[in-house]
């Protein structure tokens, strides 16, 4: 069973917390970790790109000039793909990017991006982030304590001074647990979580 660090918000490691052996302590399987990071990315593109191919573009009814004798290259419609205003070859038109992964890989590989922050040493514990006021500078001090640069902040429930104090800060990210997933997870280099989200992140995946 895993055992790191309490801390608290100065940095000082205060007790220390076991973690659930289901969770962070999992076999780290890089195989779904790329198919849910691929499917995830995948899933965000909109797919709305469109552009006319030669049918769908106006003009070209006739032919330019005739076929022979003008010394000209012989050419049967101004809205083919050469010309100015011309369609598109293979234009690309509205698509869905979206991939399905079944609920048993995508828990896998939640598993293992938790469990790969253990080892590695990049999970923080805190055992509380209150904020009382949206205030950068008091989350800069937070971050330097650990000397966290490109950080995910994790939380237990939405919590908007947390997220206002953080979001003008490069490289950082602040999520409640219900919005954790394996691209942001895997994306930071340090998270920070507290305890009541590591609670709830063991009452969903153990």
């Amino acid at each position: 069973m895993p055992t790191v660090g309490l801390f608290n918000k100065e940095g000082q490691k205060v007790d220390e917390i076991q973690l659930s052996d289901s969770v962070f302590g999992f076999e780290v399987n890089k195989d779904a970790l790329h198919q849910v990071v691929v499917a995830q990315l995948a899933n965000k593109r909109q797919g709305t790109q469109s552009s006319k191919t030669r049918s769908e573009v106006s003009g070209g009814g006739i032919k330019p000039w005739r076929q022979k004798g003008t010394g000209r290259a012989r050419q049967g419609s101004i809205r083919a793909p050469q010309w100015i205003h011309g369609g598109i070859v293979f234009a690309p038109k509205p698509r869905d990017y979206r991939v399905s992964i079944p609920k048993s890989m995508r828990k896998v590989a939640m598993k293992s991006a938790l469990s790969s922050k253990v080892l590695d040493n990049q999970l923080i514990v805190i055992d509380s982030l209150e904020v009382a006021v949206p205030k950068t500078k008091e989350m800069v001090a937070v971050l330097k304590a650990f000397n966290a640069n490109k950080t995910l902040i994790v939380t237990a429930e939405a919590n908007q001074n947390v997220y206002k104090s953080a979001r003008n800060i490069e490289g950082v990210a602040v999520l409640p647990v219900n919005n954790l997933n394996v691209y942001e997870i895997l994306k930071y280099d340090k998270f920070i979580v507290t305890k009541d989200a590591v609670s709830k992140i063991e009452e969903v995946y153990a």
